[in-house]
Formats: C-alpha cells, sequence, structure tokens
C-alpha cells in the first residue's frame, strides 16, 4: 500500500549537519568484490539503502548455499589405486537466518533493483548455480539484452524466461569460457560494462573488452577499475579497450564514501533557500564517484563547496545564474535532481545527455515533463537536447507530486516544499531503494513530512 505523505517547510533557510549513508554505486561493486575475493575483500561502511541490503542479502545467501551443497555432496579423493568417501561434517556450516534449499531450481527475485539485477547477471553467469534471475514489472521491461549477448560470447549459458531480450533469465551455472575478447556497445548503460569488469579477474583467460562508440557515464566506469586497484586487480585502458588478466586479489577493505548522488538533494535544499549552512561529514574533494560533480554545477547557482573537518561545508550566495547548457551524459543520476531546481527559479537551461533516463525505475524524462506541467513548466526535446520553458511558470498553495516508483523522483522534486505550501508526495516509502533516512534527515532542517490522512 502506498503511503503519502504532506510535506511542509518552516522558514526558506536549511541550516545543519547530515550524516549520509554509504554510496549505493561503490556499496554494490564492493559487494560483489566482497563475493568474488574467496574471503580477501571485506567492505566497510555497507550502505543501508535497500538495493545495497537486498544485494547483500542475496549474496551471502548463494555463499552459503553453495557452501552447504559442497559440503553435503561426497567428495570422491583418487589416492594409492584406491578411491575413498570423504566423510560429511554438516555441523561445521556456518550458521543461516533460514534453511537453504539444497535442490531444484533457485529463483533469484531483486524487485527494482537495476544495479543488481546487471551485477548479479554476470556474477551468476560464472558461477556453478543454476539460477532464474527476476525482478518487479517494471524490471522485466528494462532491457538486459547487450549484457547476455556479451556472456553468451564469453561462453555463459543463458536463456529468457519471457520475452526475448528482457529479465527474467535463466543462468545454467555451466560456464567455460571461450574466448577473451567481446565488444559492447557504450552509450546504453555503464552497467553493462561494469559486470563485466567485476568479473573478468575470475575469468580463466581473462578480459579484452572492445567498447563500440561514445561511452555513456565514464565515471561510473573509473570508479569500478579503482575499485578494483583497491583490490590489487590491475587493468589497462587503452582507447576504447579495456584489458583485466585472470590474476588474485590483495587481502583489503574497501571504506565506502557516504553517497554523493544523496549529496545532491541537500544542494539542491541549499539553491531553492535563502540562506544555507549545511556540513556533510565523510564526502571527499577527490571522490571515486562522477556524481561529485555536483559541487561544480551547483556553483553556477550560488552554492559554494567547502572541505574541511572530514567533510563539505555549503553556503548559499545570491548571483545570477550563468551558465544555459548542462551534459549530463556523465552524470545521469542528477540530471532530475538539476532539471527541477532550473524549473523551479525559472531558469530556461538546456540539457544534453539524458539518453538513458527513458530506460531507468521509470521514463525519467516523460516523467519530469509531467510533473513539471503541475507548475507550468515546459521540457520541450528536440533531437536529444531538452530545454526548459518557463515562461508560464506559476508555483501553486498545494502540488501533488507522483512518483512513479523511483526513489529519485521523490527526492529531486521533494525541495519545492520550500516555495510551496503544502507537497503531497507520492508512495515517500520509494526513498529507501537509495536513501532511507530522507524524510527524517528532511526533519533536521525544518521539514515536515506528515502522513495523509483520509
Amino acid at each position: 500500500m502506498k503511503h503519502n505523505i504532506i510535506l511542509t517547510k518552516t522558514g526558506k533557510s536549511a541550516k545543519g549537519t547530515i550524516q549520509l549513508t554509504g554510496s549505493k554505486s561503490e556499496c554494490n561493486r564492493a559487494l560483489i568484490l566482497e563475493a568474488l575475493g574467496g574471503g580477501k575483500v571485506k567492505v566497510e561502511n555497507i550502505s543501508d539503502a535497500a538495493d545495497a541490503v537486498l544485494l547483500a542479502g542475496i549474496l551471502r545467501k548463494s555463499e552459503d548455499e553453495s557452501l552447504k551443497s559442497k559440503v553435503e555432496s561426497p567428495q570422491v579423493v583418487v589416492g594409492d589405486d584406491e578411491v575413498h568417501e570423504v566423510e560429511v561434517i554438516e555441523d561445521k556450516l556456518p550458521a543461516s537466518d533460514s534453511e537453504l534449499p539444497t535442490q531444484g531450481l533457485k529463483t533469484v527475485d531483486i524487485g527494482p533493483a537495476g544495479t543488481a539485477m546487471r551485477f548479479l547477471t554476470a556474477y551468476y553467469a560464472i558461477g556453478d548455480q543454476e539460477v532464474v534471475l527476476t525482478g518487479s514489472e517494471r524490471m522485466k521491461q528494462r532491457p538486459i539484452g547487450l549484457l547476455v549477448d556479451a556472456l553468451r560470447a564469453l561462453g555463459a549459458e543463458i536463456d529468457y524466461e519471457e520475452q526475448e531480450g528482457y529479465p527474467p533469465i535463466k543462468l545454467k551455472g555451466s560456464f567455460e569460457q571461450r574466448t577473451r575478447k567481446i565488444s559492447i556497445k557504450g552509450n546504453i548503460s555503464s552497467q553493462y560494462i561494469t559486470a563485466l569488469l567485476l568479473i573478468a579477474v575470475k575469468l580463466p583467460f581473462g578480459l579484452e573488452l572492445h567498447i563500440e562508440g561514445e561511452l555513456t557515464s565514464r565515471p561510473y566506469v573509473e570508479m569500478t577499475l579503482a575499485m578494483l586497484k583497491e583490490a590489487n586487480i590491475l587493468h589497462t585502458w587503452e582507447g576504447n579497450v579495456i584489458s583485466i588478466p585472470n590474476q588474485a586479489f590483495a587481502t583489503t577493505s574497501l571504506h565506502i564514501e557516504p553517497d554523493w548522488s544523496a549529496a545532491s538533494y541537500w544542494y539542491s535544499i541549499a539553491a531553492l533557500s535563502d540562506e544555507a549552512e549545511l556540513f556533510l561529514p565523510g564526502l571527499r574533494s577527490y571522490s571515486l564517484q562522477g556524481d561529485s560533480v555536483i559541487t561544480e554545477i551547483m556553483a553556477n547557482f550560488g552554492i559554494t563547496s567547502q572541505f574541511k573537518d572530514g567533510g563539505v561545508y555549503l553556503t548559499k550566495e545570491v548571483k545570477p545564474i550563468g551558465r544555459k547548457v548542462f551534459d549530463m551524459k556523465e552524470c545521469p543520476d542528477l540530471a532530475q535532481t538539476v532539471v527541477v531546481v532550473c524549473a523551479a527559479l525559472g531558469h530556461e537551461a538546456s540539457f544534453t545527455g539524458l539518453e538513458t533516463l527513458k530506460i531507468k525505475e521509470t521514463d525519467r524524462i516523460l516523467a519530469l515533463q509531467t510533473e513539471l506541467a503541475k507548475i507550468g513548466v515546459k521540457l520541450i526535446e528536440d533531437n536529444e537536447v531538452y530545454t526548459l520553458d518557463c515562461s508560464q511558470k506559476q508555483l501553486p498553495q498545494r502540488m501533488f507530486i507522483s512518483t512513479y516508483h523511483d526513489h529519485r523522483m521523490a527526492m529531486a522534486f521533494a525541495p519545492l516544499a520550500i516555495l510551496i505550501p503544502e507537497l503531497e508526495v507520492e508512495d515517500a516509502d520509494v526513498v529507501e531503494k537509495s536513501y532511507p533516512a530522507f524524510w527524517t534527515d528532511l526533519a533536521k532542517v525544518g521539514f515536515n513530512s506528515s502522513p495523509l490522512t483520509p
């Protein structure tokens, strides 16, 4: 059942300290590396985002099932011209929260978690478990074909259970590498590329990945490679070719930085406030996360980012907005935040690099167009350039925001409560996907989120 809220804001200033959860993007990569690392890789500051919690649980359960299966299956040892069965000692298994199946086809349901779908597709493709990987109805509409084609070329056996090119998929757990050279389009989703890079080190012959055409969201690929390097996994990147040989993980701890995507909503709040003094602990000026570019984007709106005391201080200075074109190709998860800020301030900016937004949790372009129309603003598409027309902008006294099962729609539009006396937000719990404490944190700077009473 959807849980709607009425969001209001006392005053037009924002002052306080907000401790953000760990980066979902970093955490999901680190969890896969931990699962592949054979006990050598540990993850610190695991995100409490629902997607990360879900992925961690799936990987732990898979590890437990794999171990239990190995212990319960009689092992055959050949030596001294005799064959002996190894004794099974079940009480040495690690404790588990629930009884795990030891036979039959395993189904893994990742719900709406797109990153988990892409990463687990590659993870299970090279494993020894037969798995059906499925998700929510929206997930069944999000393409997976390019990644499946690449994995099949490598040697994986994968079948589609329903619609060709889309989940659910069956991974047969019988991988035998046929080639080390594959190619994949770079302008669809960087998560396909990351999924392949994460498993490359476990491929017997390594991986030589050729990226066709322009690479979308390059910082996310750079993040993946930097995290692999932290685990002693070396690579080369020359032109459009990334090569990773088969090699061993180092014993390491991967510490997850707070989430810059979550920080972007606080930049938005600062931009729409008359005054802002916010401190976000743990964020670094040199970050693996591409969304840290929000510091540069929001400088156009008078937001100064000062890194000291182990975090970043945000302050607001009223100034004219000069920048007219924003290229979001390398930071698409910031698009909704920046578009909404521009619309609310009546700044008729143009945006490029939004192509991937149509295949996210919802069609984010259509969702933005629909919701911005409620304040009289148009987002007009012209040959992959999107321009705001704010000539009819009018902020109502009360507004209803549809969220389309999309956490970023809820959080991108929530700061409008600074300017609109009553903002009804549909399905407020959707923020749990990446930022469960969002509404609680808003309360620390004067927002009030009241459950909608019938």
